[in-house]
């Protein structure tokens, strides 16, 4: 069977989590025997060599009103443009990663069963992004959703809430994952004081990154690191025991995670409304060896009790309520890591995308 995948509005870099996972899934879909071609939508970017490989879709943007509108068409004719691309691939599977709807995408269900991933509640989300982009994201939303033949949903919390579930489509959950046969696992530093790290992007207020600073004064003997970050906005003077690294390639932020003892995920979900994910760069940690705290229910971790998780609530003061015993788990996590035969199951890229082909063989058998 041959499957497009079908990535709106952003550039995909080969280095960032999603541009990784893109990738990743591609090459196991290639090696189980299907044929795969990516299609990217997306804001005009050079040097293109730093985009996931496939049919790359460009537009322009402009700030001015009349920029604006023009910059509105070019996005219109470029997924018009992709639309056609995808046409002459002939595909038996559209996998389209969620995103605003664009005129004219929806002609992509009339080429094949689209499969639709939801990664977030755009419903909550998106009113970050202002207040006609978000009454134009309900407003639209439906014209793709009503078309899909199935959904893939990164969290039981997105299947089962009313924007998703009311379209009552086919739908599987698979929390995302990571290539643990290729990701080989960090040994533990010997350190006398507890390093912790975070990793993330700027602009993304659900990570919480400014709890960390919090969470620094409450535990002065815990150094804390952030990776993705240079500055955080509305703070001028840091604590001593937080340090910034910035925005780092896998081989940059690998020789910190080298040096950490533990890792903490996304602290603030409850800012978009949400209360379970499964991100990207938890599995990372993990599968690098790192202990976690997940402060959040985790799609694939929820049920799991072992030493290296510890589980804290996803609410606004959990930084504040839970000190002493992010504290505790620190120290204990010192010469500790990921038990990844545990693991294996649970965040194995590889057995979750055998999972995603089986859920696409029988949309396509059920389209016929």
């Amino acid at each position: 069977m041959r499957i497009a995948y079908v990535s709106l509005h952003w550039p995909r870099f080969r280095s960032s989590g999603v541009g990784k996972k893109i990738y990743g899934q591609i090459t196991t879909w290639q090696d189980a025997g299907y044929t795969s071609r990516f299609f990217m939508h997306t804001t005009a970017y050079d040097p293109s060599s730093d985009l996931v490989p496939g049919e790359i879709f460009t537009y322009c943007l402009q700030d001015a009103i009349v920029g604006k509108l023009r910059g509105e068409f070019d996005r219109m004719t470029a997924a018009d443009k992709l639309v056609h691309a995808v046409k002459e691939f002939c595909p038996g599977i559209i996998y389209l990663r969620y995103g605003i709807y664009v005129y004219p995408i929806h002609r992509l269900a009339s080429i094949a069963p689209v499969i639709e991933e939801i990664t977030t509640n755009d419903l909550t989300q998106h009113k970050r992004l202002g207040y006609l982009y978000n009454i134009y994201n309900r407003l639209t939303r439906g014209i793709l959703l009503r078309r899909t033949s199935g959904l893939v949903c990164l969290s039981r919390e997105l299947a089962n809430s009313s924007g998703i579930a009311s379209y009552q489509k086919p739908t599987k959950v698979i929390g995302d994952g990571v290539d643990l046969a290729h990701t080989q696992p960090l040994q533990a530093p010997n350190n006398k004081q507890p390093h912790l790290v975070f990793i993330g992007s700027p602009d993304a207020p659900w990570q919480g990154v400014d709890k960390l600073v919090l969470l620094a004064k409450l535990i002065p003997d815990l150094s804390i690191h952030i990776i993705g970050y240079d500055r955080l906005d509305g703070i001028a003077v840091l604590p001593d025991n937080l340090n910034l690294h910035g925005y780092l390639e896998t081989d940059q932020y690998k020789k910190i995670l080298a040096q950490m003892d533990l890792a903490i995920s996304s602290l603030a979900l409850h800012r978009i409304g949400m209360n379970e994910s499964s991100p990207l760069k938890t599995r990372e940690c993990l599968a690098y060896g790192l202990p976690i705290i997940l402060p959040y229910v985790d799609t694939d971790l929820h049920d799991l009790d072992c030493d290296f998780i510890m589980k804290i609530p996803n609410t606004e003061d959990n930084m504040k309520t839970h000190a002493n015993l992010i504290r505790d788990f620190a120290y204990r996590m010192r010469g500790i890591r990921s038990d990844r035969e545990i693991l294996m199951s649970r965040i194995d890229s590889r057995q979750k995308e055998l999972t995603r082909l089986s859920f696409f063989d029988t949309i396509a058998r059920n389209s016929v």
